[in-house]
């Protein structure tokens, strides 16, 4: 499957043999925003392997390369429910020094496209990530519909993304409504 631009990025399906260096880049790209957060280097990888896994390894779940001008630059897991079409983007990631290219937002339009049936596509990001806040609510056309703290938990989601303190675990929910 292939979306062209003038960035020359397309969507590549990562394969399971892939999974491991898919988990390991997700990592490093959410390393930077966590520990520039909490002041310190975090001693677990942010998400953890069994989040990443879990979201991998989901009934329905698509996991994408994002490929600059023939190298992995990022990638995205999404997961299709092919019954409601209510789909969701569990991660969602371009690497650190290819940032600010214009990258996420055409590769965001190819999933879009990829998915053309989707009725709403869901997603969340930890609330002191305002570069991903700004992304999806300025850039992609989310409305943030929820937000998760300690008062408030994720009804669907049972494990901390930040196992250092449950308070860190504040997560905002986005959905984009498509048009018919």
């Amino acid at each position: 499957m292939k979306h062209k631009n003038e960035l020359n990025i397309c969507l590549r399906i990562v394969h399971e043999s892939e999974f491991e260096r898919f988990k390991s880049d997700v990592q490093s790209a959410f390393k930077i925003g966590a520990e520039k957060e909490f002041g310190h280097t975090l001693d677990e990888p942010i998400p953890s392997d069994a989040d990443i896994e879990e979201s991998l390894l989901a009934h329905g779940a698509i996991a994408y390369w994002i490929v600059a001008d023939g190298e992995i630059v990022g990638g995205a897991v999404v997961v299709i429910d092919e019954a409601t079409q209510r789909n969701s983007l569990s991660f969602f990631f371009v690497s650190i020094k290819e940032q600010s290219r214009g990258i996420g937002l055409f590769a965001w339009k190819a999933i879009e496209e990829a998915h053309p049936s989707t009725k709403v596509w869901e997603t969340a990001t930890p609330y002191f990530e305002k570069r991903n806040i700004h992304f999806y609510v300025n850039k992609c056309g989310f409305k943030i519909v929820a937000f998760y703290t300690k008062f408030n938990p994720d009804p669907h989601h049972h494990t901390s993304a930040f196992p250092e303190d449950e308070e860190d675990d504040e997560m905002f929910r986005f959905e984009k409504v498509m048009r018919e």
